[in-house]
């Protein structure tokens, strides 16, 4: 009993100081407040509309909840306050049983985060039913990219990043180390489009020598979305042996740096500074294959052209060791 009025007199306590909160956004806060991103240049960088947060008395007010737990609730004595709200903390989420399938090549596509421009909860599927055209190739998508800790990594042939840290940390010291030890081991790693970002700003320097390149919002970002011709840079690579050069509607990325060792397989030339930049690329880091590209911004980069489709197919055979089908 006294326990429960303890809980109780604390929410009060934090309601109280909530609404003196709302008093001052009243008298000192506009009405709306421009969201800035971490890295500076996203926002202008990114077609779209730009991301706006509401403040002031009712923004905050008009949300105030108040959380009163129970002795023996695991929550019990735990408030959390996150945008003008008052809730009950919630318990730790158990993370999702990662058992691959029984048979065939075993991909993982891990998605769930990136830029709001991305549409990944299309791109993902589209890019699995994509992969799966070669029957070997049994894709899974998860959506959430800290389950690149789990041990059960190890039990996959290939990882697919297929996400980008938008507006907050990429997963954190332990998901990085077991991707390291996944690839460098003699597992294969796939990065598409915009997970050339997936730890920017340096978040996760060693990011830059495992994907090869990485993104810097320093340079000019890409070209407008639009058509442009894909040049296949190395024809004797088993990925792009026998491939012809193709067209696609994409964006054409500009805004790679690094200085690791790298195989570029496919370029293409930006129509604004007329320079080639690679579309695709390899290189091994320790005994494990990777294997990047830039292309697939949203659903019909994926599909307006079969060179896209076979791209991604050879390539992720290749990273998994096997034979990338014709």
């Amino acid at each position: 009993m006294n326990e429960t009025m303890n809980m109780t007199a604390r929410s009060r306590t934090i309601l109280a100081g909530l609404l003196g909160t709302c008093a001052w956004l009243g008298t000192a806060a506009p009405a709306q407040e421009p969201v800035s991103s971490p890295a500076g240049a996203r926002d202008q960088r990114h077609s779209g509309a730009a991301l706006v947060r509401p403040s002031g008395t009712a923004a905050v007010a008009s949300k105030i909840l108040l959380a009163e737990t129970t002795p023996g609730n695991p929550a019990a004595g735990g408030v959390s306050v996150s945008g003008g709200e008052v809730a009950a903390a919630k318990p730790p989420v158990s993370p999702p049983d990662l058992a691959p399938p029984a048979v065939g090549t075993k991909v993982l596509l891990v998605t769930g985060l990136d830029y709001p421009g991305h549409p990944w909860q299309q791109t993902a599927p589209a890019l699995k039913k994509l992969l799966e055209e070669d029957p070997r190739l049994k894709v899974r998508i998860v959506e959430d990219p800290n389950v690149l800790a789990s041990p059960q990594l190890t039990d996959w042939d290939v990882v697919i990043l297929h996400f980008m840290d938008w507006e907050q940390p990429g997963p954190g010291p332990e998901a990085r180390e077991n991707l390291k030890r996944f690839v460098a081991g003699g597992k294969g790693l796939m990065l598409t489009h915009f997970a050339c970002g997936a730890w920017d700003g340096n978040e996760w320097p060693e990011f830059r020598r495992l994907a090869g390149r990485v993104w810097d919002p320093k340079l000019p970002a890409h070209d407008p979305l639009g058509k442009f011709r894909v040049e296949i840079a190395d024809p004797e690579h088993p990925i792009t042996k026998g491939m012809a050069p193709f067209d696609t509607i994409d964006e054409l990325y500009t805004c790679l740096a690094g200085d690791a060792p790298i195989q570029v397989l496919a370029k293409a030339t930006s129509k604004v500074d007329h320079k080639d930049y690679p579309m695709a690329f390899v290189l091994d880091y320790g005994k494990g294959r990777v294997f990047h590209t830039v292309l697939g911004h949203d659903v019909q980069a994926y599909t307006n052209s079969p060179g896209v489709g076979a791209l991604m197919r050879r390539a992720c055979a290749w990273t998994a060791g096997i034979k990338p089908a014709r």
